[in-house]
């Protein structure tokens, strides 16, 4: 009989790489639970049953750790939105309507957290701290999303071309807060309708949440339309 193959050892690259992934692994799922002021570099450590000073040997500090958390997945996260718009930009040139530009950017991203795994669910709520996180929070939203942002204002700026700015920008606002609020699936709807919703059902908010929010749209716009001046 053939002699048994012997496992190839892994390269110093390879058990680099998978030690880091494996803290931030661990670190995405208890950051997601109790928060970044909840989480200790001993925390992740003893969830990963190693000594602390493996985690101080990748990363400088509980911030870097984050950071790197965090910015892990915005790369995707970033160009699944890209893409939305780019594509819906492409279909409807100088024609967009509210409901379309809120659809390019919200139905993909909702996507992701209906097809991805839990550590994208785990990040659903990270991003979810981060976007309302007055604090540490705001220089991560300013560098990876505001320029998406923008772009979707411009896009509503074409769809209501005689809106005042403040309406869209407040609109916009509101839609954002109810998009990480669904992220952080606390479960209070599942409390409130007797499980008739579920904090975990991504689809349920998929199919309802562009209509409903392109209807505030509409609602603030047509209202400052029948106020007089």
């Amino acid at each position: 009989m053939p002699a048994p193959k012997r496992k190839a050892r892994r390269t110093r690259a390879e058990q680099r790489a998978e030690s880091v992934k494996t803290i931030l692994d661990t670190s995405e799922g208890l950051f997601a639970k109790f928060g970044y002021f909840g989480v200790t570099i001993k925390d992740v450590a003893d969830g990963m049953g190693i000594h602390p000073a493996l985690i101080h040997y990748y990363f400088d500090g509980k911030q870097a750790l984050f950071d790197a958390v965090f910015e892990r997945r915005m790369e995707y996260a970033v160009a699944t939105r890209t893409e939305g718009l780019d594509a819906y930009e492409a279909e409807v040139g100088d024609c967009p309507t509210v409901e379309g530009a809120l659809r390019a950017y919200y139905d993909a991203a909702f996507d992701v957290y209906i097809e991805g795994d839990q550590g994208w669910r785990d990040f659903g709520r990270i991003f979810a701290q981060v976007n309302n996180a007055p604090g540490y929070g705001v220089e991560k939203m300013d560098l990876y999303f505001d320029p998406l942002v923008l772009r979707l204002i411009g896009l509503l700026k074409k769809a209501l071309p005689d809106a005042e700015p403040e309406d869209l920008f407040w609109s916009f606002q509101f839609t954002s807060g109810a998009y990480t609020l669904i992220l952080s699936r606390t479960g209070r709807i599942d409390r409130l309708s007797d499980k008739l919703c579920l904090s975990d059902d991504f689809e349920a908010v998929r199919d309802r949440f562009v209509t409903f929010m392109a209807g505030g749209f509409d609602a603030v716009y047509q209202n400052k339309k029948a106020t007089p001046a």
